[in-house]
């Protein structure tokens, strides 16, 4: 599956994307360390319902990184940047873990754009504890103390499945750009309440899915997320990681569906 490539107006330089399908919009934004491959079992199971938009985030695949220390509110304003470049509005939007807090942020500052949201692994007002660590692990990646078989060991079970997809992972890890993987995990690991005082505003269908053994997007943060939005459900896949997408599609794919399904003047009742 070849990427297009995109200019950008400054700042913003060269976005690659993977665009394929054709009907309604689903734009999908992965994780730290990763790039838009990581959605394929999603776009081949989407893509015959959809026109499916994989990006890779700046930094990421051959995307270009943002310049200066960005933050999560950078990355949302980088979003906008490349969904107004493609002219696409009304989106179904979803995101995987760091492409969760951007989903979530998109929606909260752009709602007119958002027709639906999903929020994969995503974190919500994480504890001071749980911050501290995630914090000291940003500052060693841009410090370029890059430690690879940690989080391997936290995102991975020892299935065949998540092997392979582990091996998958471990590929783009080595790979990755540095500064582009430093930028992202720094604004990943200050960003879990950037804009979670917005959620009890996002009127659109949204689903917060994770793993229910992944120890730091974890079952709780998916319910607060869901419970917070008027329109929110929470799904947790029992027996997954945090690279869910991939170690369990199928699941992963139906619930998607379901969720793309989801009409967008529906709202909570009370």
């Amino acid at each position: 599956m070849t990427s297009t490539t995109l200019q950008l107006s400054d700042p913003y330089g060269q976005v690659t994307y993977r665009d394929v399908g054709q009907g309604d919009p689903l734009v999908l934004i992965h994780g730290v360390g990763m790039q838009s491959a990581a959605w394929d079992p999603q776009i081949a199971a989407l893509s015959a319902q959809c026109r499916v938009i994989a990006l890779d985030m700046p930094g990421h695949g051959q995307s270009a990184p943002l310049s200066g220390t960005p933050a999560l509110p950078d990355y949302v304003n980088w979003l906008h940047a490349v969904l107004s470049a493609l002219e696409l509005r009304s989106v179904s939007l979803a995101g995987h873990s760091m492409g969760a807090l951007i989903a979530g942020g998109y929606t909260v500052t752009h709602p007119e754009n958002v027709a639906r949201v999903a929020l994969l692994n995503g974190v919500f007002r994480r504890s001071s504890a749980a911050r501290e660590a995630v914090v000291a692990r940003a500052e060693d990646i841009r410090n370029g103390r890059f430690d690879l078989e940690t989080p391997l060991k936290r995102w991975f079970g020892t299935s065949e499945t998540d092997k392979a997809a582990s091996n998958l992972v471990s590929g783009w890890l080595s790979s990755v750009d540095l500064k582009g993987y430093g930028d992202a995990y720094a604004a990943f690991a200050e960003g879990d309440a950037t804009y979670a005082d917005g959620f009890r505003d996002i009127a659109c269908p949204l689903l917060a899915l994770t793993g229910g053994e992944d120890p730091n997007s974890t079952p709780d943060m998916a319910k607060a997320m869901a419970s917070d939005a008027p329109v929110g459900h929470a799904l947790i896949i029992e027996g997954a990681r945090h690279m869910v997408n991939m170690t369990a599609p199928g699941q992963v794919n139906v619930a998607l569906a379901h969720w793309l399904a989801s009409p967008v003047e529906e709202r909570k009742m009370a």
